[in-house]
């Protein structure tokens, strides 16, 4: 299961170290590697699945992690906000293909959000 979170991580920040410098982008790469257990932790308990903009939703109130969600979603909307600059698009359209791309490599049990907002175990 970890095994896939490194590679969505790896997958996201590949195209930004070109975009935006090594040092800015090993900065994220290592806050979002370090949160990694916890995240996958909230997302095998279905805490927490992933939407259909490419962000971390929410599904269980009374998590303590609230804020390691917050952090994860904000890098993310960094990344994505980089690399709309880079292709002439929007943040919102690179989340949504990103979305895309975590679904289809998610974990079994993964509560992954569909197009048309219904959600659905992996």
């Amino acid at each position: 299961m970890k095994r896939h979170g490194s590679i969505m991580i790896s997958l996201l920040i590949a195209g930004i170290i070109a975009l935006a410098g090594p040092a800015w982008a090993q900065d994220i790469k290592a806050r979002m590697r370090d949160r990694l257990p916890v995240i996958v932790a909230l997302k095998a308990g279905g805490v927490v699945g992933e939407n259909n903009q490419g962000f971390l939703t929410i599904l269980k109130q009374g998590t303590d992690k609230k804020d390691a969600v917050a952090a994860e979603n904000q890098d993310r909307r960094i990344i994505y906000t980089a690399i709309a600059k880079k292709q002439g698009t929007t943040p919102a359209l690179v989340g949504q293909r990103r979305a895309l791309q975590i679904a289809e490599k998610a974990d079994p049990g993964t509560m992954i959000q569909e197009a048309d907002g219904k959600w659905r175990k992996k």
